[in-house]
C-alpha cells in the first residue's frame, strides 16, 4: 500500500460555537489549530473561514486573508480551500476567496443535495449567538446547490485557470457518476482524489457496507487512476478511518466532521484527532505521508504557486 495521507478539516460550516468551546472561530484559533494539526501529522488542511465576531460561516476574503499567510508561514501542509462554503451561501460567495488566493487544492461537492442539520438543534444547550439555533432548525428546508453548470464553472475557474487540484467530495453513489461524467468530458485530468463523505443526513449513511459499495463502484469507473479517502461524520469517524486505511485508502478527521473524542467527551483540538488517527493507521502498518509526498501523489502545483 502507498503512504497514507491524513487530511484535517479544521472548522467547517456545520458545527456552531455553542457546541464546543474548542471549535476554532477566530483567525488566531484557525491558524494555531491548523499548524498544530500539521505538526501532528496532517499533510492536508481542509479550511473554511468564520466571522470572528459571532462564529458564523464566512466567505469574506478578509476573513480568509487573516489566517492563510500565517498557516503557510507556520507549516508546509497543503492548504485545501473549500468551494462548498456553507449551504446558505451563493456560488459567487463560495468562490470569492478561492478565486482570490488560488490554492494548491480545493474541495468540490459533486452534486446538489439536502443538507439536514436540524437534529443538532434538538439537544438542549445555552446558545451563544442568535443565529445558531435558527440556522440549524432552518436546514429542514435547505438544499445545497451544486448543479452540473456550477461544477463545470468551478472546474474551469479553479482548475483550468488557476491550477488547483480537487478533493472531490462524494456524498452518495450518484456523485461518483457525475465525477466520471466530467472526467469523460476531459475536465478532470490526471489522478483523481475522491473523498467519500459519509454520515451527513441527506447523503450516504456511515455504514461499512456502503463504503465497500462506493469503493467497488469507483474501482469500476476510474480503475487505477484514482485515490480515495474517507470522512466519517460523527461517532463513526475513527471506525471508518480504520476501515479506509485497511482498504488502502486515505483518511480525513477534524472538528468539522466530529466534535468528540469519545462518548460524551469533546475533542480538545484538531491535533488530538490527527494524533489518534495516526496511531490507528500506523498500527495497521501504514506509513503517514508528508506534505511533499502528498503533493507528489496528487500532482499538486506546489506551495510556491499559490496567491497568499
Amino acid at each position: 500500500m502507498s503512504k497514507i495521507i491524513i487530511s484535517c478539516a479544521i472548522t467547517g460550516s456545520i458545527h456552531t460555537p455553542s457546541m464546543s468551546p474548542h471549535l476554532p472561530v477566530t483567525a488566531d484559533q484557525i491558524a494555531e489549530s491548523a499548524i498544530e494539526a500539521a505538526r501532528a501529522g496532517a499533510a492536508i488542511l481542509h479550511l473554511h473561514a468564520r466571522d470572528p465576531g459571532d462564529g458564523r460561516p464566512s466567505s469574506a476574503v478578509p476573513h480568509w486573508a487573516a489566517f492563510l499567510p500565517r498557516i503557510k508561514a507556520g507549516c508546509d501542509a497543503v492548504v485545501n480551500m473549500t468551494t462548498g462554503g456553507s449551504a446558505i451561501m451563493t456560488l459567487d460567495q463560495r468562490l470569492a476567496a478561492p478565486l482570490a488566493f488560488a490554492p494548491e487544492m480545493c474541495s468540490l461537492n459533486m452534486g446538489s443535495m439536502n443538507f439536514a442539520l436540524y437534529p443538532m438543534a434538538a439537544k438542549p444547550r445555552q446558545w451563544l449567538h442568535d443565529w445558531e439555533e435558527s440556522f440549524l432548525k432552518g436546514s429542514d428546508d435547505l438544499v445545497f446547490k451544486n448543479t452540473p453548470r456550477d461544477i463545470e464553472g468551478i472546474l474551469r475557474r479553479m482548475g483550468q485557470e488557476r491550477g488547483a487540484r480537487f478533493e472531490f467530495e462524494c456524498y452518495d453513489l450518484s456523485h461518483l457518476y457525475m465525477l466520471a461524467h466530467f472526467r469523460d468530458r476531459g475536465m478532470v485530468p490526471g489522478r483523481i482524489f475522491v473523498q467519500f463523505v459519509m454520515g451527513v443526513l441527506g447523503g450516504v449513511a456511515a455504514d461499512p457496507a456502503h463504503l465497500v459499495h462506493l469503493k467497488e463502484t469507483a474501482d469500476r469507473l476510474f480503475g487505477s487512476d484514482y485515490a480515495f479517502s474517507v470522512l466519517g461524520a460523527g461517532r463513526q469517524q475513527m471506525a471508518l478511518a480504520a476501515l479506509s486505511a485497511g482498504m488502502g485508502g486515505h483518511v480525513r478527521v477534524g472538528l468539522e466532521d466530529n466534535l468528540y473524542s469519545g462518548k460524551g467527551q469533546l475533542s480538545v483540538s484538531n491535533a488530538e484527532q490527527v494524533a489518534k488517527v495516526r496511531g490507528i493507521v500506523e498500527a495497521l502498518g501504514r506509513e503517514v505521508a508528508s506534505p511533499d509526498e502528498a503533493r507528489a501523489m496528487l500532482g499538486l502545483k506546489g506551495a510556491g504557486a499559490v496567491g497568499f
